[in-house]
């Protein structure tokens, strides 16, 4: 039902955007205060900068045919990338495996043996181990299973979702979303004098061009890629020497990988868990930002929230203003996109007759608590969350109070991920 009402919402959302960008008279108002004498402050002076640069890339300046091709291509991509993204959700969430004998598991650590039984179990299997694709119960497998068959099949479905391949071919195949995707950007591209889509998205980067991006990469291919070659043949080394593996292939990099760094450091991820209960990590991060930005964090009960497990903080000055609030959505779940980000749910901005607190979303896919225990997490983990929450300072903490320039907006997408370095 969301998705429905989602979906029945996006051509109207495209359509508005695409109109505002392409507004003449509202263009020419901007132009004239580009032009005009009075003076601004930095952030009014970025605000029109980006405003007026994301008109031209709006087609503004486009002859009507072409303005009418633009925005009819922009409701094409915006169906066509959430068809795309509910294609991959729906080919993760239709793959799962029931096993029945724990030998198969075997090299498995025991927090993962527990969350693949309290899955069967919440899926209504009182006996055995449900796998799924979801990273918590994914990753483990390709660490630790000795079972090299359970590795090749977890990796197989996994790497070949929403395609022509692999145990679901064909059945939520975003080959042809893909080309299609292609296809329109590069001619959405064309229509605004770029010669490709790279060129168009790098108008709103740090990058001058294609070519400078290229050179980059390039550089960084020739500086790394006799290191990759070296730790690859010591993996391919010690495999052999230690467990008869003549050949290595795509599941078993993980996996020799956490072997040799065992030998190595005689510590695994898994022993550094229970370091790394949810409720020390939690405090401990807002500890963190409290003792280098003198800011309070403490969580309000009483929010509307979209599942269970999601929170609800506030931030508040040492002298008690609220600078910002934020949703803090932790565990992985059928039905929830993969991976973890942080995103903008309301900007700040001041005015006369305006007081609005920013808002943020902070979304990551950790392994759940498991038997009525706090979840623990894995150095990497906290990592991510650190990361993640770094992003969510930038866009609460700003002092900024025009929306546009704001935390996290207007920031070249090739810088954003800068702040959250810090943290």
């Amino acid at each position: 039902e969301l998705r429905q009402v989602y979906n029945a919402c996006l051509p109207k959302l495209s359509e508005y955007a695409t109109e505002m960008g392409q507004n003449e008279r509202l263009f020419n108002a901007y132009q004239a205060v580009a032009e005009g004498s009075e003076e601004l402050d930095p952030a009014q002076r970025k605000l029109l900068q980006n405003s007026l640069r994301d008109f031209h890339l709006s087609g503004v300046d486009l002859p009507a045919e072409k303005k009418a091709r633009f925005k009819e291509i922009s409701q094409q991509l915006s169906k066509l990338a959430s068809q795309f993204e509910e294609n991959l959700l729906d080919a993760t969430n239709a793959w799962s495996k029931l096993i029945t004998d724990q030998s198969e598991l075997a090299g498995l650590p025991e927090s993962a043996l527990q969350l693949a039984r309290q899955t069967a179990q919440q899926r209504g299997e009182p006996e055995g181990w449900m796998l799924t694709l979801e990273f918590p119960s994914y990753l483990p497998v390709m660490t630790y299973a000795d079972n090299r068959e359970l590795r090749r099949e977890l990796y197989t479905a996994f790497s070949t979702r929403a395609s022509d391949q692999g145990p679901h071919a064909g059945q939520w195949d975003n080959s042809e979303i893909i080309e299609q995707i292609l296809r329109l950007r590069h001619e959405q591209a064309q229509l605004l004098g770029f010669d490709n889509y790279a060129d168009r998205s790098l108008a709103k980067k740090m990058a001058e061009s294609s070519e400078q991006v290229m050179e980059f990469l390039n550089d960084l291919t020739a500086r790394s890629h006799r290191q990759a070659e070296t730790e690859l043949a010591e993996l391919r080394s010690f495999a052999a020497e230690h467990y008869r593996a003549t050949e290595l292939e795509a599941w078993d990099i993980g996996y020799f990988s956490e072997k040799l760094r065992q030998q190595r450091y005689d510590i695994t991820q898994e022993e550094l868990k229970p370091y790394f209960p949810e409720t020390r990590v939690l405090p401990g991060m807002f500890a963190v930002v409290k003792r280098l930005y003198g800011i309070e964090i403490s969580e309000v009960k009483g929010v509307d929230r979209w599942h269970p497990d999601v929170r609800f903080f506030e931030i508040r000055s040492h002298q008690g203003e609220l600078r910002g609030q934020f949703y803090l959505d932790l565990y992985a779940r059928p039905k929830k996109r993969g991976g973890a980000w942080m995103d903008g749910c309301i900007d700040r901005m001041f005015s006369d007759d305006c007081d609005q607190i920013p808002v943020a979303y902070l979304t990551c896919n950790f392994s759940p608590p498991v038997g009525g225990k706090p979840a623990l997490f894995t150095h990497d983990e906290v990592q991510t969350l650190f990361h993640e929450f770094g992003h969510g300072l930038h866009h609460l903490l700003t002092r900024v109070d025009y929306p546009g320039v704001a935390g996290i907006n207007g920031v070249a997408w090739d810088a954003v991920e800068l702040p959250s370095q810090f943290m």
